[in-house]
C-alpha cells in the first residue's frame, strides 16, 4: 500500500515556491523559518533523520506558541506593529496544524482516556491516577489540544 498524501514538509516547500511567486513576503518569510525549525530538529541530537509528519506537526505547534507568546510580550510593552507581525506569523503556521479541539471534543477524549484507564486497572482513575489517563488522552487528542488544555481538563473530570 502506498501513500499517495504528499508529506507535510513536500507540501510547505511547494507552498514556499507559490509564496514567492506571489512575492507574498511575510508568507515566504514564515514557511521559510518553519522549514528551518523542521531542519534544526532534524539534525539534533547524535544522528541526523528524517522528521515524520507527526514529529513536523509537534515541530510547527512549538512554533506557533512561540508566536503567540511572543505577541502576548510585545503589546504587554506596547509594541503593537511587532505584535501584529508575530500573530500574523502565527496564524500562517496554524494553517498547517489540525484543527484544535473544541471544549466539548476535549471531555469526550478525557472520558474516554478515563473509560480506558479504568478497564485497565479495574476501577474508576483518582487523581493518583493522572498520568497514566493523561497519557491515554494525550494519544488520542493527537496533537490537537495543547498539554495545559488536556491536563486542565483531565484534571476537573477526576
Amino acid at each position: 500500500m502506498t501513500d499517495t498524501t504528499p508529506s507535510l514538509k513536500s507540501t510547505l516547500r511547494a507552498d514556499l515556491t507559490a509564496a514567492m511567486k506571489d512575492k507574498d513576503k511575510l508568507r515566504t518569510a514564515t514557511i521559510r523559518m518553519m522549514l528551518s525549525a523542521i531542519q534544526t530538529e532534524e539534525v539534533a541530537g547524535k544522528e541526523a533523520r528524517e522528521l515524520s509528519d507527526e514529529d513536523i506537526l509537534k515541530v510547527l505547534a512549538r512554533e506557533s506558541k512561540k508566536r503567540g507568546e511572543a505577541a502576548e510580550v510585545y503589546t504587554e510593552n506596547g509594541r503593537g506593529e511587532l505584535a501584529a507581525k508575530e500573530h500574523a506569523e502565527g496564524r500562517i503556521i496554524d494553517e498547517y496544524l489540525p484543527t484544535p479541539l473544541t471544549d466539548a471534543e476535549l471531555v469526550d477524549v478525557v472520558d474516554t482516556a478515563i473509560g480506558q484507564v479504568a478497564e485497565e486497572i479495574g476501577e474508576r482513575p483518582g487523581p493518583k491516577n493522572m498520568g497514566l489517563v493523561m497519557k491515554v488522552a494525550t494519544a488520542i487528542a493527537a496533537g490537537k489540544a495543547d498539554g495545559k488544555r488536556l491536563s486542565a481538563a483531565v484534571r476537573s473530570r477526576l
